[in-house]
């Protein structure tokens, strides 16, 4: 009953914060990552690590922490921090979805897909309304994985992206490779 209630308050603020986290940042230079470091230090993430020293299941700080450190662009720590979520709440899909967004811009792509994977899985029939964008890209991102090395299981990925958001140029585009 207490997790139910934990899922269901982190459910809402997880799914707005990872909304936005379609795309990955693909290129690092030494001054962003030098600002990434700074970042990953600031008053907020120390404010939220010394919350959950000092209360380890603080699920709403767990996620504020990875949150942070996403956005401070520590990937690492973020992915640790989510997997952390993971094992508190192992039924809470927005977790893995973004353990599937760090890796991904971590340039993970192996660990990535199973994250996504991971979450397409975990999302309930209940949740599927609240998280189309989400499952959209989840879907997205593992056909344009699979597009070489497993055709068959890519088209059939496309379709359920497209069935999400028939809008996504980048997965029409992909499925109609996919279909020559």
């Amino acid at each position: 009953m207490k997790t139910d209630l934990k899922i269901k308050s982190l459910l809402l603020g997880v799914t707005f914060l990872t909304v936005g986290y379609v795309s990955a940042q693909t290129e690092h230079t030494t001054a962003t990552q030098q600002v990434q470091t700074a970042q990953s230090s600031s008053p907020e993430i120390e404010a939220l690590q010394k919350q959950i020293a000092a209360k380890p299941d603080d699920t709403q700080a767990l996620v504020g922490l990875a949150t942070a450190y996403q956005n401070a662009g520590d990937y690492a720590s973020a992915i640790t921090t989510w997997n952390k979520i993971t094992a508190l709440i192992p039924d809470w899909a927005p977790a893995y979805y973004s353990i599937g967004y760090a890796n991904q811009s971590a340039k993970n792509t192996d660990a990535a897909k199973s994250a996504y994977e991971q979450y397409i899985a975990k999302v309930k029939p209940a949740e599927v309304e609240a998280n189309k964008q989400n499952l959209a890209y989840a879907y997205f991102f593992i056909a344009f994985m699979d597009k070489d090395s497993n055709p068959e299981k890519a088209k059939q990925y496309i379709a359920k992206s497209l069935q999400y958001d028939n809008s996504n140029q980048d997965a029409l585009t992909l499925s109609k490779s996919l279909m020559n």
